[in-house]
């Protein structure tokens, strides 16, 4: 018998895409999938659009760290796929991601195919993450240093290795999830929504995981959070990026890293923090929380570092 995938899906406030993407999961051609739905208290119609799935009705919103490690409590399954209510995928996505899973190797935990983005047929919103020098994380969207502009290329034409991937459509094991769990805890809470998928891939390849792009599975995003739209957005999500740009370093970034990274950081830090102080000052509450909570931080830290199993040498190819 195929193993048992667990779907998660979190909303809050979703009905606007929610319907579509239920129903590109009832078509997926691999079977059994079982359907987990988490809710952060959604005022319009995401409760009422889920049927036929295991519903955890949260009162309050709990963020998405929280709710995906709810869903992952109840989960059965031998492999978890997160997908985000704007993600829509097509129906071989789940096999062609277990297949190349199985065929890759146990070290193997984390697996993306190849999201487009729903407002432009052309272009590739993910195919997994990559990790530079000043400390960013971004979606892999280029080919050779070109633009992909075709849907229907599938650069590298083979499953490859990347760093990490996109919590939008995001495959794990469940091996892995058990391994790179702290405190009970898959998805840092501490991040409550965003940069949460980049955080769980640097603590996996620390423990010596690995990821994989998978280009024969595809799908749809609608990204609605991008750096060209910031000044747009909600004012407690930009916080929470600042409060976690900094976050996902101090975990888990070792000495070497650090000081071989230390130029670009930096000068992108005091970009970052002349911001806040001026331009965004409503993201100012990021800084306070890492100092009020920097003992709690350090504690997750030392646990990571305690059980890493790869050198930051070996992982610096990956920061470019």
């Amino acid at each position: 018998m195929r193993p048992l995938v667990s779907a998660i899906i979190v909303t809050w406030n979703s009905a606007t895409h929610l319907r579509r993407c239920l129903e590109a999961l009832r078509q997926q051609t691999y079977q059994p999938i079982e359907v987990i739905h988490v809710d952060n208290a959604s005022s319009d119609e995401s409760v009422a659009l889920v049927t036929g799935a295991t519903q955890i009705l949260n009162a309050e919103n709990r963020g998405f760290a929280a709710a995906v490690n709810q869903g992952i409590a109840a989960a059965r399954g031998g492999y978890v796929l997160l997908v985000n209510p704007d993600a829509f995928l097509e129906p071989e996505y789940v096999a062609n991601l277990v297949r190349a899973l199985e065929a890759a190797g146990e070290r193997f935990g984390m697996a993306t195919g190849k999201l487009i983005r729903a407002d432009d047929p052309h272009v590739i919103d993910t195919m997994g993450i990559r990790m530079t020098r000043t400390g960013r994380h971004l979606d892999i969207v280029e080919c050779g240093g070109h633009a992909a502009a075709v849907r229907a290329a599938a650069w590298p034409p083979h499953s490859t290795e990347v760093f990490g991937v996109s919590g939008a459509a995001a495959m794990y094991t469940r091996a892995f999830i058990d391994d790179v769990s702290i405190d009970n805890e898959f998805l840092d809470e501490d991040f409550f929504a965003y940069r949460e998928d980049a955080d769980v891939a640097w603590r996996g390849r620390l423990f010596g995981w690995r990821a994989l792009y998978v280009p024969d599975a595809a799908g749809t995003h609608v990204r609605a959070v991008t750096p060209e739209r910031r000044r747009a957005l909600p004012a407690f999500i930009n916080m929470h990026s600042v409060k976690n740009r900094f976050l996902l370093r101090l975990k888990n970034e070792g000495l070497y890293l650090a000081l071989r990274n230390a130029p670009f950081e930096l000068a992108r830090d005091l970009v970052a923090v002349a911001a806040v102080l001026t331009v965004e000052r409503s993201s100012l509450p990021a800084l306070g929380w890492l100092w009020k909570n920097r003992r709690r931080i350090w504690a997750k830290r030392r646990q990571i570092q305690r059980r890493r199993r790869v050198s930051d040498r070996a992982l610096a190819s990956w920061f470019r």
